[in-house]
């Protein structure tokens, strides 16, 4: 056995200089940990060496079993066992997991006499064990054994909590390293999906004789859960939706895929608009489960006569705004989609006249608020449409963001902002 080294400071800065020259040019966990055991082994021998950590203390994908609690991201002299029947890594027993577990430091001068101890290499016969801390939290455990009794002492701690420090701060230096690359791989994910969602809405404005169609949406995150469209229907009608799913990010922007596709698959061959929505609404609990839900309002225009037969999903309603200043909000529908089994929807129709204009949009544009709390609020959007009737489309959707944008004295919003603006300027052709 080698001979111990005193831990002086002189010791301690060879040390850190010794281990800083190894590691200095790799962020490689593995690497770095393994240059710490063959440094520990100048100082004090062992015949089986680890450094373990909690699976929850420390992702680190190369390692460790997805059912086990800890994990082993360096060791030396064990045997080779199957991790399933590790009692330690397994389930945190043993003089490691009592470590992790209390933040004690342990000598076992015979582990056979220790309770705590767990057989992880038959010819160990004594072992010392000391915490890891990261971020001020105990995440795992710094082990040497030895085939000899009484191998080591109390005094030998000291010169183990130095390197478990030294092990702490690699982990840390690693792991941030692997959060970053982690954080690019995430973000260069959402550009993606992002500008896979951003496809699926329309590109341009609806090309409609006789009429003006403009849409905008804005999500909170790189991806949302709000959806507007135009469908082309038989006969040249004019399918126009607008929709929100309960929730945010991710989990909405899949779902809204899901609504889009059932919308799509369903609209061409069936006329009927309640109908078509009992369609959706049953297919899409598959997707949505008990815990999320879509607000839409789905309408079909008939380019000819103005009729815009529509159901109101649980949606904000839409605003109407008539060529003689009248208004009228679109409430007629039924309940939200894919929320509850055998949901039935009624559909009403209204006309749309020369110069009137359909204004749809989520709770985000009316839902915004002041410094001083105040939502933006249905009516005045409403006020904010009579002052400008006869604006095209694409200057009242404008508008309306500008507006909302100097209420709430901030270019984002709290939630995703989704805005159709329809108006009719003049007879349209059949097609």
């Amino acid at each position: 056995m080698a001979k111990k080294k005193e831990l002086t400071a002189e010791t301690k800065y060879q040390l850190l200089l010794q281990i800083s020259q190894e590691v200095r040019d790799t962020l490689d966990v593995d690497e770095t940990l393994d240059s710490i055991l063959d440094v520990i082994r100048s100082i004090l021998d062992y015949d089986a060496a680890g450094i373990f950590v909690l699976n929850q203390g420390i992702v680190y994908p190369r390692h460790g079993h997805p059912r086990s609690r800890i994990a082993g991201i360096a060791d030396r002299g064990f045997d080779t066992h199957q991790v399933e029947t590790d009692d330690m890594l397994m389930h945190g027993k043993g003089i490691v997991g009592h470590v992790i577990r209390t933040g004690e430091s342990i000598v076992a001068s015979d582990v056979r006499l220790d309770p705590r101890y767990v057989v992880g290499r038959a010819r160990t016969r004594s072992e010392i064990a000391v915490p890891i801390a990261r971020e001020r939290a105990i995440v795992g455990a710094l082990n040497l054994e030895s085939d000899r009794i009484q191998a080591y002492e109390t005094d030998d701690l000291e010169v183990l909590r130095f390197f478990a420090e030294a092990a702490a701060i690699s982990i840390s230096k690693a792991m941030l390293h692997h959060q970053l690359v982690e954080k690019e791989r995430i973000e260069d994910q959402l550009r993606t999906a992002n500008l896979v969602q951003s496809r699926l809405l329309p590109a341009e404005p609806a090309a409609l004789p006789g009429y003006d169609i403009a849409g905008t949406c804005i999500p909170t995150y790189e991806i949302g859960g709000d959806y507007f469209d135009y469908l082309h229907l038989p006969d040249g009608r004019r399918g126009i939706v607008i929709a929100d799913v309960a929730g945010k990010g991710i989990p909405a922007a899949l779902i809204m895929m899901a609504f889009r596709a059932l919308l799509r698959a369903f609209a061409g061959d069936e006329p009927d608009v309640s109908r078509l929505m009992q369609r959706v609404s049953r297919q899409l609990r598959d997707f949505t489960g008990t815990s999320r839900y879509v607000t839409a309002v789905y309408g079909v225009l008939h380019p000819v006569d103005g009729r815009f037969e529509y159901a109101n999903c649980g949606h904000n309603a839409p605003l109407l705004v008539r060529s003689d200043g009248r208004t009228e909000w679109l409430e007629s529908g039924g309940t939200f989609l894919g929320l509850l089994m055998g949901s039935r929807y009624e559909s009403r129709s209204v006309t749309l006249e020369v110069g009137d204009t359909l204004i749809l949009y989520t709770d985000g544009v009316v839902d915004c608020q002041n410094a001083n709390g105040e939502e933006f609020g249905a009516d005045r959007l409403a006020r904010l449409m009579l002052a400008s009737p006869r604006a095209p489309a694409t200057e009242a959707a404008a508008a309306i963001l500008a507006a909302t944008r100097d209420f709430s004295a901030s270019s984002s919003f709290a939630d995703d902002f989704t805005l159709l603006v329809v108006r009719r300027h003049g007879s349209a052709m059949n097609g």
